[in-house]
Parts: C-alpha cells; sequence; structure tokens
C-alpha cells in the first residue's frame, strides 16, 4: 500500500512540473544566456543624462558670466558660449557671432540637433524623456530644419513691445534667442536683463532631466 501512494505522488508531481512548463530551461542544459538588455539600457540612459547635464550646467556658467559681466563685450561673448554651446557647429548662427575674433563655446556636439540633423545632438539622446522631449527638445525633430527656421523667425519678429520667445516650445532655443538680441544690443543693462531671460530657461532645461 505505502509503495503504490508512493507511485501516485511521484505521478501527481510529475503533473505539476508539466503544468508548470516542465520543459527543460536553458540554464539546466548549461546554455549561454543572452546578456540583459534593459542594464545595458539604463547604462546608456545614465550616460546620456550625465552628458545633457554636463552641458546645461556648462551653459548656465555662461549665462552667469552674461548676467554678471561688467563690459558689453564681456557680456556678448558670454552670450556667444551659450549660443553656440546649444546649436553646435551645424547649427544656425554658430561661429563668432560677435566678432571679437574668437569662438566662444565651439564644441563637436551641439545640444540640439544639427540644421540637417546631424550631428543629433545631445539632448536627442533622452527621446525617452518626456520632460526633456517637451522642454529641451521642444518636440519631435524629424525635420530639423523646419524647427531651426521656427526659431529663426521668431528671432527676426522679435520686438521689445512683441516678445516672440514664449512661441518657440524649446527653452534653449530662447537662450539662443536672446543671446541673439544681446549682440544687437550696446547697452550691458539691456544685455543683462536679456542673460535674466536666458536664465530662466537654462533652469527650466536643467529641472527636465529630473522629471
Amino acid at each position: 500500500m505505502r509503495i503504490s501512494r508512493l507511485v501516485i505522488w511521484i505521478a501527481a508531481a510529475g503533473i505539476v512540473v508539466a503544468a508548470c512548463g516542465g520543459a527543460t530551461t536553458p540554464a539546466a542544459t548549461g546554455e549561454d544566456q543572452p546578456a540583459p538588455t534593459t542594464q545595458n539600457s539604463s547604462a546608456d540612459v545614465e550616460t546620456a543624462t550625465m552628458e545633457l547635464s554636463g552641458r546645461i550646467e556648462t551653459i548656465d556658467a555662461a549665462i552667469e558670466a552674461w548676467r554678471g559681466a561688467t563690459s558689453v563685450a564681456e557680456a556678448q561673448a558670454a552670450a556667444e558660449t551659450a549660443a553656440n554651446l546649444v546649436v553646435g557647429p551645424n547649427g544656425p548662427g554658430f561661429g563668432d557671432r560677435d566678432g571679437d575674433g574668437v569662438v566662444g563655446g565651439s564644441s563637436d556636439l551641439g545640444l540640439l540637433p544639427g540644421s540637417d540633423g546631424a550631428p543629433a545632438g545631445l539632448a536627442a539622446a533622452l527621446e525617452t524623456n518626456e520632460c526633456v522631449v517637451s522642454d529641451v527638445l521642444g518636440g519631435t525633430w524629424t525635420d530639423p530644419g523646419a524647427r531651426w527656421d521656427e526659431m529663426l523667425s521668431a528671432i527676426d519678429r522679435w520686438r521689445p513691445d512683441n516678445n516672440t520667445m514664449p512661441s518657440l516650445a524649446s527653452h534653449p532655443m530662447r537662450i539662443v534667442g536672446w543671446a541673439s538680441f544681446s549682440m544687437e544690443s550696446d547697452s550691458l543693462s539691456e544685455i543683462q536683463t536679456f542673460g535674466g531671460h536666458a536664465n530662466i530657461h537654462v533652469k527650466v532645461s536643467l529641472r527636465a532631466l529630473d522629471c
């Protein structure tokens, strides 16, 4: 009787194993398992976040120099640095914006994509972050040329009594706008005021990383 019960118990256990997917697992056969993709993806996002954070903090430092400058030339040089760090070498207006013979904020990669989409820009690596997409990229970049044209149009239409900067969803683009207006002014107090506006937008960009 005890032997019969043992046989029944073993048979029942076999049924349970089969019901739970009792096929031999790769681990049991010693087969190599593929590396988890989530860890690699997480590492990539962390690296991209650190790179973007570093760039925005560098822009923040340039804006602080812009606001605290003691001369028009010093303020414009700092504003140039901030703008160039946003647009990158293939973005609109990149270069010696203030005409002093020096290119401030020179880099191989902009914060935003280049005019033809290349290089992609530091922020493009964080398209999974909704706040970065909303506040830093300001939406999709399927047509980079059109996005930059939108900014250039807003800059061209700006007047002291017609602030077009809020029409730009990308806060870094607004920084470029305020830097552009600074290049056209010979008033230090006015340029510093423009730097104050830019400061608002760099702070929004920093907060987007913590979304």
